[in-house]
């Protein structure tokens, strides 16, 4: 970024008096909060993850530094559940994404198959995407998803969302778009899989290794200092 376009000095302290507003305004919603899904509460963690975001920008442009916080940002939170209080139907929403790691081995289980269903006509294992509908014309996503690694996949990461309604869908409603009326707030839970997760744990079990190995050292110093014999005082 050019000296031109950062940010000024006033700014970012403008910018850090917005936090401390914000955080007074989330203390004092949340002392008054009149139940688990306030929408005061609510409001007032957007607004203050929202000062923070600005704030840790402002303060990156100017002075090449961040805060030592993270506040999770209102795209990943979900709103207050509103649904039905007792729901007579639910939809389970899946994504996940895989990574085409090995083409060769996906093409070979997609020529396997081709080769069992012995269909005339143009082979649609040549290809990649071709070998991609076979495989899931095949196999349920759920023995796709244990048996990955086996047809040439590589995991991604991947999301899984509940959401409740009052009644059942019409048979072939949504199947033209079936994630376009999703309703964040009849959203009952929802569990995400990432390896961004996993490279946290991985740094945890790193140090902690890195610890193991290094009370390991000190004990095997230890050890070595007892075989040596202790110097007398007297001996000349």
């Amino acid at each position: 970024m050019s000296d031109a376009a950062q940010p000024t000095a006033a700014e970012v302290r403008a910018a850090a008096e917005a936090v401390k507003t914000a955080l007074d305004r989330h203390l004092a919603a949340v002392e008054r909060r009149s139940g688990e899904d306030d929408p005061a509460v609510y409001e007032a963690f957007n607004q203050l993850a929202a000062a923070a975001e600005v704030y840790d920008e402002l303060l990156y442009d100017r002075y090449d530094e961040v805060t030592p916080f993270e506040i999770p940002g209102t795209e990943d939170a979900l709103p207050p559940y509103t649904g039905p209080e007792e729901p007579n139907a639910l939809s389970v929403l899946i994504r996940r994404d895989y990574a085409v790691a090995e083409p060769q081995r996906l093409l070979a289980h997609a020529q396997r198959i081709e080769a069992a269903e012995g269909e005339d006509g143009p082979a649609a294992s040549g290809t990649i995407h071709g070998a991609l509908g076979l495989l899931f014309g095949e196999f349920e996503p759920d023995e796709i998803a244990s048996r990955h690694k086996e047809f040439g996949l590589e995991e991604g990461d991947s999301t899984l969302w509940v959401t409740a309604s009052e009644e059942p869908a019409d048979p072939g409603e949504w199947l033209e778009a079936p994630f376009e009326q999703v309703d964040p707030q009849s959203v009952v839970c929802r569990f995400d899989v990432s390896a961004v997760f996993d490279d946290e744990i991985d740094d945890v079990d790193d140090d902690d290794d890195e610890a193991e190995e290094l009370e390991d050292d000190l004990d095997t110093d230890l050890d070595e200092d007892e075989d040596l014999e202790p110097l007398d005082a007297d001996r000349r």
